[in-house]
């Protein structure tokens, strides 16, 4: 990695950790800047703007979040689709619950988009992305008979939304097994296969 790659990551690293421990109205570029070794002026060669890395940095979030939450519908089979499904959730529990600094910076944008539309939108496009990822997922067992269509648009709501609040319960310290719930939950949606 060359000496501009490397000195943007450490930007995108350096904004990470500071504005999830402290927020993006108390964090500067300035700061971020001097945590990194770099003069603020060298930080607009990277970034126009304060606005402008904190954008860079929610859709790096979002892709993240995609990437833990994706189901290949092509790989599914009557055989692995408990498995695959259960995947999901434990891949996105092991990794909130090791790093608790991303739930804390995306609560910051849920607070962002409470005054800016850019950021609300996008977040409800991040709903309904985990709607539909389940709502494929279900459609396909139906397709290879591996489930009934029974209220699977119903079913697919009821796991994204147990999927997002898992991550607000870790966030809050609650000490429940939260592998446990999401394996329920998707045997519940899936009942009928062994």
């Amino acid at each position: 990695m060359g000496n501009k790659e490397q000195t943007y990551q450490d930007i995108m690293e350096t904004a990470f950790k500071m504005f999830s421990k402290k927020g993006f109205d108390q964090t500067s570029l300035t700061n971020i800047a001097t945590e990194v070794g770099i003069s603020k002026p060298a930080i607009y060669y990277y970034f126009k703007s304060k606005d402008e890395l904190i954008k860079t940095l929610f859709d790096t979030l979002v892709k993240d979040i995609q990437s833990v939450t994706l189901i290949k519908v092509e790989n599914m089979t009557a055989q692995n689709i408990k498995e695959l499904m259960y995947d999901i959730g434990e891949k996105a529990i092991d990794r909130q619950e090791k790093e608790r600094s991303f739930n804390q910076l995306f609560n910051h944008y849920i607070l962002l988009a409470s005054r800016d539309a850019y950021y609300a939108d996008q977040l409800v496009r991040i709903q309904h992305y985990f709607f539909n990822t389940f709502y494929d997922a279900l459609k396909h067992a139906v397709q290879i008979n591996a489930i009934k269509d029974e209220a699977i648009l119903i079913k697919s709501q009821v796991l994204a939304l147990l999927f997002d609040n898992i991550t607000n319960y870790i966030l809050t310290g609650m000490e429940l097994d939260y592998k446990k719930i999401w394996k329920e939950a998707v045997d519940n949606t899936l009942r009928g296969i062994e």
